[in-house]
């Protein structure tokens, strides 16, 4: 996914409304220090397949080909996602290792929560514990 600038001069997916997978892929985004980015841009693209069958929102198709039409020539190819998928991020000398979960919220009676989705992450090794609790 290649960040295209716009007439401000900053990167498409860094101006509001922030699209927080665009911004993760974006090579001068967060996509540098993911250091395992195929197996990452993997989840995110079965996530939003996923999404897509359920909701059927029109924008996730642009999305979807953006993510997925870059995938091979910036990291190496696709990666089949497992049931957990760690992220992996470089910084400095350190490489933190989180694990995810991701809330869906949605009722037939509230259409206010039906798409939201609350995505956390948790420290998957002693050492980003420690590291993160520092901060």
């Amino acid at each position: 996914m290649r960040s295209t600038p716009c007439s401000t001069g900053w990167p498409r997916g860094w101006l509001s409304p922030v699209n927080v997978i665009r911004l993760t892929l974006d090579p001068e985004g967060l996509a540098p220090r993911i250091v395992n980015l195929h197996e990452w841009r993997a989840h995110l693209v079965q996530r939003l397949r996923e999404e897509y069958d359920v909701s059927g929102d029109g924008r996730l198709p642009v999305l979807l080909q953006e993510t997925v039409s870059t995938s091979s020539a910036i990291d190496g190819g696709s990666a089949t996602p497992g049931l957990v998928v760690p992220l992996r991020l470089r910084a400095g000398h350190d490489v933190l290792s989180f694990l995810s979960t991701t809330t869906v919220f949605g009722t037939p009676r509230d259409v206010t929560l039906s798409e939201m989705a609350i995505e956390s992450f948790y420290p998957a090794d002693p050492s980003t514990r420690d590291l993160v609790r520092r901060l």
